[in-house]
């Protein structure tokens, strides 16, 4: 699994240290357009009240009602919209722009949106070298100036766990420059070698919450994490099990990145588990078809 060849020659790093940043995925007219299109979508939103909520990987933060719950583990073949913390009065009001209220934008615009559908079939991605990859989710992440909130210490598979293991890949795309400054990820190098700690899975049906945490996040010694910046238009791979996490935004800039989660179908089992499912309106698509 995962020999990457042709655009992405430096394999061996991806599989020693569990992932690895290339430049030049996009040109920066593409991060523009990108950038340019969600700002059209943010401009149009219609988000019911009850739904604007925050999406965290802290283990003992559960979405707050049912409507939050239900809208959030009913966006995988949706567009919707997740929120920082502090940008609403206790009315539900916006009180920062809404252009800068965003936490996120997901789980398919990879379906829905032309744009980045283009990106996420583009040629240089199917030059993974995988048998028969498909797209499980994608998201629009925004890092707000100022306001954009730490992701904690975390493993994807957690969230997207497969048997065996290993089969999740994520794409990490700076639209602008990733800095140290403005909230870059940190890895944990070789760290994708030792399993994951804890699993994010659904609670049994009708009851609530609707999703829980099986075993806790590991502590981390700060001190082995690795920064790993990236200039507009590079792509960091990103293995399912490595553990990576950023910091809060404290900088006047964004720092816009679109993701997406691909997965090697091929002798693979989906935990049925897992928060997010295909649906009948969106099968996981191949990543192969355009």
């Amino acid at each position: 699994f995962l020999m990457l060849f042709c655009t992405f020659p430096p394999s061996w790093q991806y599989m020693e240290d569990g992932y690895v940043v290339l430049d030049g995925l996009l040109t920066p007219q593409q991060c523009d357009e990108l950038r340019q299109r969600m700002s059209e979508i943010v401009d149009q939103m219609d988000v019911p009240a009850h739904c604007r909520t925050t999406f965290s990987t802290y283990h003992d933060e559960q979405l707050k009602t049912q409507g939050n719950a239900d809208y959030f583990i009913t966006s995988g073949d949706k567009i919707r919209f997740f929120f920082e913390k502090g940008v609403f009065d206790d009315k539900g009001e916006f009180i920062v722009p809404k252009q800068r209220s965003l936490n996120k934008v997901g789980h398919a615009l990879h379906a829905f949106e032309p744009l980045y559908k283009k990106v996420t079939h583009s040629p240089k991605v199917q030059k993974l070298g995988l048998a028969n990859p498909v797209i499980l989710q994608s998201m629009y992440i925004f890092k707000q100036p100022r306001i954009g909130g730490e992701v904690t210490p975390h493993q994807d598979a957690t969230f997207l766990y497969t048997e065996p293991l290993g089969r999740v890949m994520g794409l990490w795309i700076a639209l602008e420059d990733a800095t140290v400054n403005n909230g870059c990820l940190w890895f944990m190098p070789g760290s994708q070698n030792s399993g994951i700690s804890r699993r994010m899975v659904r609670t049994r049906q009708g009851t609530y919450p609707l999703t829980d945490f099986i075993g806790r996040e590991k502590a981390y010694d700060e001190e082995k994490f690795v920064a790993a910046p990236v200039k507009k238009g590079g792509v960091v791979l990103i293995h399912g099990e490595v553990v990576h996490r950023s910091a809060e935004n404290k900088s006047e800039d964004s720092r816009h990145v679109y993701t997406f989660h691909i997965m090697e179908g091929q002798d693979t089992h989906w935990s049925p588990d897992n928060w997010l499912q295909p649906t009948e309106e969106l099968p996981f698509p191949s990543l192969y078809t355009k």
